[in-house]
């Protein structure tokens, strides 16, 4: 009796498994999407590849901006929120990819979630964090939200990101 009841509780713990980097068709295109939460392998699905490794590899980060982020030593943690089917997405997270790569932050301080049209998660509730445009950077220090970066830099990705780090450091 033991094993069946242990048995049901595994199966159901893995039924309610969030899925990792889910596909689904868009309504207004019929392209493949992402939705929910994904992680950085998402990228690598032939669907996604080109337009990310093209955006990636053509983004030169400002080394100076970069060099006063590397003083931040990543006490931050952060969520992006994006639409694959976004033009402003497919831009800007391959070069947010690009600067975290070289800031060297770690993969797990980081929550990726992809949305539909009409900014749903589908498997994630994504309406407590308000997100209007996508791409969304939402940038957390202490679990506490200190800054946004939403669907364009104002200057660029490294300078609105060291804006948005000095500006919770001269409030200490």
């Amino acid at each position: 009796m033991n094993k069946i009841f242990l048995i049901l509780i595994f199966v159901g713990i893995t039924l309610n498994a969030q899925v990792k980097n889910k596909i689904m068709q868009d309504v207004k295109s019929g392209k493949p999407i992402l939705v929910g939460v994904c992680d950085r392998e998402a990228f690598a699905d032939s669907n996604f590849t080109l337009w990310f490794n093209k955006a990636y590899s053509f983004y030169l980060p400002e080394t100076q901006i970069v060099d006063s982020l590397l003083k931040f030593e990543n006490n931050f943690t952060l969520t992006i929120v994006m639409g694959t089917w976004c033009s402003d997405s497919r831009r800007e997270v391959p070069h947010f990819y690009k600067l975290l790569d070289l800031l060297k932050f770690p993969e797990e301080k980081i929550t990726l979630i992809n949305v539909d049209r009409e900014k749903d998660g589908i498997d994630i509730d994504v309406s407590k964090l308000n997100i209007q445009l996508v791409p969304t950077f939402i940038v957390y220090n202490n679990n506490v939200e200190i800054g946004r970066i939403i669907e364009t830099p104002i200057n660029s990705l490294e300078s609105d990101l060291l804006q948005i780090l000095k500006n919770v450091n001269s409030n200490r």
